[in-house]
């Protein structure tokens, strides 16, 4: 589905193809509940997002969606992780099955979230993925456009044990990998008997090779992202106890320095679902995270210039290669909104 206003949507949901009829219904008093919309808090969101833009749903009746990334060329994938897939939507073809399985490769059946979360690109521009079921960050070995569920691992354990389930990923333009391994992945949660660590993590992966834990202070480590100038470090916490985005500053060897506080979602009213999950940070210092309500657009000060209305618990979101367009997962969802 693509390109449809909020009226159109409520007569051709329960027709579509990637929904039955229960999701369908669900999606229609979802959105009768709060269409999709642009909150306003500063004038300088009007730099970012034209007063006239609107929020379009691209597809739906996904189980969640997470993780989205556009490939210039070839359009944006996302992972819907409980059925372990990534679809890929763009203007030519709509939405199409990507890749199957892409997080779990195990013969045994398992239940839970066992797909790839998040996903990026390499620089060599290979596909590399936040595998939940195999615990690991894996790379496809297949090209971009000709994908194949065939994976080599990147780092998979810390000390000899493994993983909890890799969540979200960014590099530097060094080739450094930074991510973050909450327990999401697995079955049982924190309470997994297969669970080997007694902490979740934040680490680095340097390009020679060397695994450095940057923190274990955070209770649920998620989205991750750089500033520009590769100086700092964002980190979401999405944990009801301590709804929070971390910033720390990075040392010149790549790990942490001061750290602070740089949005704290706990102070945002309770009537506004959802906690801090995945952002992206373009090349001017603008921040787009997602959190109570949809995403946020922070300015580099971390002033609160305005949210994403999704109506929806909102997973991730992307930027395209020439930041005109971001591209939202919010649960049952593929959304898109246009950019200055």
């Amino acid at each position: 589905m693509k390109n449809l206003s909020f009226l159109s949507l409520l007569f051709v949901v329960l027709l579509s193809p990637q929904c039955d009829m229960k999701k369908g219904k669900e999606a229609v008093k979802k959105l009768l509940a709060e269409k999709p919309h642009i909150e306003r808090f500063d004038d300088a969101l009007n730099n970012v997002i034209s007063e006239d833009a609107e929020v379009e749903i691209l597809a739906d009746g996904f189980e969640w969606s997470e993780g989205p990334l556009w490939i210039e060329g070839l359009g944006v994938i996302f992972s819907d992780i409980p059925p372990n897939k990534i679809f890929l939507w763009n203007e030519n073809e709509g939405l199409k099955l990507y890749l199957h399985p892409s997080g779990y490769t195990g013969a045994e059946p398992r239940g839970g979230e066992p797909g790839a979360n998040g996903l990026l690109l390499d620089d060599q521009g290979r596909l590399v993925l936040c595998q939940h079921g195999d615990r690991r960050i894996a790379r496809m070995l297949a090209p971009l456009n000709d994908p194949k569920p065939e994976y080599e691992t990147i780092v998979g354990s810390y000390n000899g044990k493994r993983f909890n389930s890799p969540n979200d990923a960014c590099y530097d333009s060094k080739g450094n990998l930074y991510f973050t391994d909450p327990p999401y992945g697995l079955e049982k949660g924190m309470s997994d008997p297969l669970k080997e660590l007694d902490f979740q993590g934040v680490y680095r992966f340097s390009a020679n090779g060397q695994l450095t834990l940057l923190t274990k202070e955070l209770s649920r480590p998620n989205g991750i992202a750089l500033s520009p100038d590769e100086k700092m470090l964002y980190v979401s916490n999405s944990d009801p106890a301590r709804p929070v985005i971390m910033r720390w500053a990075l040392k010149d060897d790549g790990t942490l320095g001061a750290g602070t506080i740089f949005f704290d979602a706990k102070k945002v009213s309770e009537k506004n679902r959802g906690m801090p999950d995945g952002l992206k940070v373009s090349s001017s210092g603008t921040i787009f995270a997602t959190g109570p309500g949809g995403v946020w657009i922070f300015d580099p000060s971390g002033k609160p210039l305005g949210r994403i209305r999704t109506g929806q618990l909102t997973s991730n979101c992307a930027l395209s290669s020439d930041e005109k367009t971001l591209y939202m997962t919010a649960d049952m969802y593929l959304m898109r909104v246009g950019l200055k």
